[in-house]
């Protein structure tokens, strides 16, 4: 058991503690939370939200979060570990239509970027960051806070708040996006997730089950395969390969925002769930992460806000 330990240490980095970052814990789960900082953050690209990557989770001897890359670029668009959010509208971002070359449109969770002269959005590009907006952290023994407060340009601003908090054998992220700005804020937001079961690769071994009978819109094959409704793994995903599609056959409502991935040899499960319904959803994995992409619409009017919660029921079989 020490050597497969060991073997599996090496198979992914860990997130230096020189990287800002903080520990909750509440005697069943543990957790370290990157922390965004524009200067010396893990995550430093204009794809993700920066709050609540988590560095590790860990019940037990079980670790759920984690690196799943090989080298690590803070500026990368994907350099961060799940959970982590992507805020679109349809395929570019809230304010690019509207912007001129040179200037800004939104990332949420990022700020104001710099719109260049291109013939369309690059969503896996790292844009120029024109006003980062002011973070506020709030730390307690069992959760941690992020404030975003991004001013107004070209019409859009916002005040937005995560809260990542540790119940029982759960992690619970409640979400409010404020809009203080003129223009209405249109958009979908994703978690990613970038699970890592016990650092194992991605393989036969790895479940992930659905409250629904999945309609892929793409192939799964040859690496995977929808058995009922379950989508599994023929073989270990080695370098460069990949399963990734769209689903369908998810309902009107939050019910359907509610899946299992378990890892059948380390015992390893976790129960994702929302209060919102699903608006689209999307599957992909790498050799080191499988990664369920559930979409809501968190689209809101200036003057309104709007909430979400994700809750994630960590266990072992």
């Amino acid at each position: 058991m020490v050597w497969v330990t060991m073997m599996l240490m090496l198979f992914m980095q860990d997130v230096p503690a020189s990287f800002p970052q903080a520990t909750i814990a509440n005697g069943r789960l543990r957790a370290v939370v990157l922390l965004p900082d524009a200067t010396q953050g893990y995550y430093r690209g204009t794809r993700f939200d920066w709050s609540g990557a988590v560095a590790s989770l860990r019940l037990g001897e079980h670790e759920y979060f984690g690196p799943w890359f090989d080298t690590h670029d803070p500026k990368g668009h994907d350099g961060i570990p799940g959970p982590v959010e992507e805020f679109q509208a349809g395929e570019s971002s809230v304010g690019y239509a509207d912007a001129s070359v040179g200037g800004t449109f939104v990332r949420i969770g990022v700020g104001h970027v710099r719109k260049p002269e291109e013939p369309a959005y690059r969503r896996f590009g790292t844009y120029d960051i024109v006003d980062g907006g002011t973070w506020t952290v709030d730390r307690g023994s069992d959760r941690i806070s992020f404030t975003h407060v991004l001013g107004e340009a070209g019409g859009y601003a916002y005040e937005y708040w995560k809260t990542l908090r540790l119940e029982g054998d759960a992690l619970v992220i409640d979400h409010v996006l404020r809009n203080t700005g003129r223009k209405r804020i249109e958009t979908l937001v994703y978690d990613h997730n970038f699970f890592t079961l016990d650092r194992r690769p991605t393989a036969p071994p790895v479940i992930i089950r659905f409250p629904f009978d999945p309609k892929p819109l793409r192939p799964v094959e040859p690496f995977g395969e929808i058995v009922g409704r379950e989508l599994r793994f023929r073989k270990e995903l080695g370098r460069g390969e990949h399963v990734f599609t769209e689903l369908e056959g998810f309902g009107p409502t939050a019910a359907d925002y509610d899946f299992r991935l378990e890892h059948a040899e380390t015992g390893a499960g976790v129960r994702i769930r929302a209060d919102r319904p699903i608006r689209k959803l999307v599957f992909w994995s790498a050799s080191r992460t499988a990664c369920p992409e559930p979409y809501i619409d968190a689209s809101v009017d200036p003057g309104q806000q709007t909430t979400w919660q994700i809750r994630y029921d960590f266990y072992v079989k």
